[in-house]
C-alpha cells in the first residue's frame, strides 16, 4: 500500500462510496455497535476529550470542527441515583415526546419531567441532547452528549442557522468551550458553536445521505449514557429562559 492511500480525501466527498450501515454490518456484525464519544470536561475545564488512535487513549483539544449529521433529545429517568456504567434507565426517550419504560408515556405531562421533581429543584428526568458529529477526513461520526448547561447555547445556534436558511448538516460547525458559572457560583464548562464553513455543493449530497443513515442507526441505540459525558452538576434551570440558576 502506498502511503498516499491513507491520506484522507479533502472535504467530505470521500463519503461518495461509503455506506455506513453496510460497513458496520459487515465489519461489526455480532459486536457492540456504538459510536466513540466526545467528553465535555467537568468543573470548567477548557478541553474536550476526543477518542485517540489506541483503545483507552484520548486526545485533549480546545476546539474541533465537524458536520452535525443528526441530533435528538435524550431523556433519561433513573428511579435510583445513576451511578454510571451501562445500566439502562427506568424510562427513556429519543424524541422528548414519548417515554419508553416505567412510567413511560407523554413526556410533557410526566411528573418526573417537571421542575421541582429532582435535586435542587431540577427535574428527576434528565434532559440532554445527543449530537452526531463527522469530522473531515473520517467516515464514522463521533457522539457528543450535550449537558443541561449547554442546551440553550445550542438552541440559539440552530435557530441562527435556520434564520439564514441553513440546516446543521449543511455547514461545518466549530465546537469550543467557555468557562462560566451559575447563579450559585458553581463553575462549569459550556459548549460554544460557530460556523466554520458552508459545505461545498459537491459535498452536500453525500453528507445528507450519511445523515439519513446515522439517523436510522442512532434511534436504535440504547438510552445508557456515561456520567462522564455530562461534565456538569445537577443544575436548576429556569423553565422560561433556560438560565442555570443554582446547584
Amino acid at each position: 500500500m502506498n502511503n498516499t492511500d491513507m491520506i484522507p480525501t479533502p472535504g467530505f466527498t470521500a463519503l461518495k462510496d461509503f455506506n455506513l450501515a453496510e460497513a458496520m454490518s459487515d465489519e461489526l456484525g455480532g459486536m457492540d455497535v456504538s459510536f466513540d464519544r466526545i467528553t465535555i470536561p467537568a468543573a470548567g475545564g477548557m478541553t474536550f476529550e476526543l477518542p485517540g488512535e489506541l483503545l483507552g487513549e484520548t486526545d485533549a483539544v480546545k476546539e474541533f470542527a465537524g458536520v452535525i449529521l443528526f441530533h435528538h433529545p435524550l431523556f433519561t429517568y433513573y428511579r435510583e441515583s445513576y451511578s454510571g456504567g451501562n445500566n439502562p434507565p427506568n424510562c427513556g426517550s429519543h424524541d422528548g415526546v414519548t417515554g419508553m419504560g416505567n412510567p413511560g408515556g407523554d413526556c410533557a405531562s410526566c411528573p418526573f419531567n417537571q421542575f421541582g421533581s429532582g435535586v435542587n429543584g431540577g427535574k428527576s428526568c434528565k434532559n440532554k441532547r445527543r449530537i452526531y458529529i463527522l469530522r473531515e477526513g473520517e467516515l464514522i461520526p463521533l457522539l457528543l452528549t450535550l449537558p443541561t448547561g449547554s442546551m440553550k447555547e445550542f438552541s440559539v445556534y440552530i435557530k441562527r442557522l435556520l434564520s439564514k436558511g441553513k440546516k446543521s448538516a449543511s455547514v461545518v460547525t466549530r465546537f469550543s468551550l467557555k468557562k462560566t458559572s451559575n447563579a450559585g457560583g458553581i463553575t462549569y464548562s459550556q459548549a460554544q458553536f460557530a460556523v466554520d464553513r458552508v459545505l461545498a455543493a459537491d459535498e452536500l449530497p453525500y453528507v445528507v445521505a450519511m445523515a439519513e443513515q446515522v439517523k436510522g442507526i442512532a434511534l436504535q441505540l440504547g438510552y445508557e449514557d456515561s456520567a462522564a459525558s455530562e461534565g456538569n452538576a445537577d443544575f436548576t434551570v429556569d423553565p422560561e429562559t433556560g438560565e442555570i440558576l443554582e446547584s
